[in-house]
C-alpha cells in the first residue's frame, strides 16, 4: 500500500545534488595560482543549474562562503587573511559600474601568488544587491575581463552577450592573471557537458519557449 510519500532521494556528499544528477564527472583538478574566494548567494546554494559548486570542486584550494550580507569583520578576516605570513591582495572579478568611485585602484597583477580573486556567485540582481549590502566589496579594486568570448551558458538567460556564469568569467579571470590561455580549457570544456547536462532534463517544449 502506498503512503504517498516520495522516498528520500540518494544524495552526493561531494557536489550535494541528487545522485541520478550528480555532477562530479565534470570536476577538473587545477590548481590557480592565486587564492579564490567564492561567496555565494543563498539562492546558488540548491539552484540546480548554478556553476559555482562546480568551480569550487575543481579548483584546488578555493573557498566557497555561503551568504547575502556578511558581518564587517568576517567579510574582512576572508578578503585579507594572509596565506603562508604573506599579506594578500583581494580583486572583485566584477565589471565597473556607472557612478560608482569607491572602488580602489588596480594593484600589481604581475604576481597573481599574492592576490585573491572574488567572486559573486549569484545573479546579475543578486550580485548587485550583495554589493550594497557589503561596502567593504564595493571598495575592492575590480578585475576586468579582455576581450572574453560568448558564453556557453546556454540554461540560464544574460541580460547583455558578455555577461558570463560564474564558472566561465572565473576560468577566463585566472588565465588572464597567469597569462595561460590553456591551462583553464579543460574546466570549460568540461563545462560544456554539464550544460549538455542540465538541458536534457529540461523538457523540449520549454526549450522552445521564447525568453521571458
Amino acid at each position: 500500500m502506498s503512503t504517498g510519500l516520495n522516498p528520500k532521494r540518494a544524495m552526493c556528499l561531494r557536489c550535494l545534488r541528487a545522485q541520478s544528477s550528480c555532477i562530479c564527472a565534470w570536476i577538473r583538478g587545477l590548481t590557480p595560482l592565486a587564492q579564490v574566494l567564492i561567496l555565494q548567494h543563498p539562492l546558488e546554494i540548491h539552484q540546480a543549474k548554478g556553476s559555482g559548486r562546480l568551480l569550487h570542486l575543481s579548483l584546488d584550494g578555493s573557498e566557497l562562503v555561503n551568504g547575502e550580507q556578511f558581518e564587517e569583520e568576517t567579510l574582512r578576516r576572508l578578503l585579507y587573511a594572509d596565506v603562508g605570513g604573506e599579506q594578500i591582495q583581494p580583486l572583485l572579478l566584477y565589471p565597473e559600474t556607472p557612478g560608482e568611485s569607491h572602488a580602489q585602484a588596480l594593484p600589481e597583477l604581475s604576481m597573481p601568488t599574492r592576490l585573491r580573486l572574488v567572486i559573486l556567485d549569484a545573479t546579475w540582481r543578486k550580485s548587485r544587491k550583495m554589493l550594497y549590502l557589503n561596502p567593504l566589496l564595493q571598495q575592492l579594486p575590480r578585475l576586468p575581463l579582455i576581450d572574453p568570448p560568448a558564453s556557453q551558458y546556454r540554461i540560464r538567460k544574460a541580460h547583455r552577450a558578455d555577461q558570463l556564469s560564474t564558472l566561465e568569467a572565473a576560468c577566463h579571470a585566472l588565465a588572464q592573471l597567469e597569462a595561460d590561455e590553456d591551462k583553464y580549457l579543460p574546466l570549460l570544456q568540461a563545462f560544456d557537458s554539464f550544460v549538455a547536462q542540465q538541458i536534457s532534463y529540461i523538457p523540449a517544449e520549454a526549450l522552445n519557449d521564447p525568453p521571458a
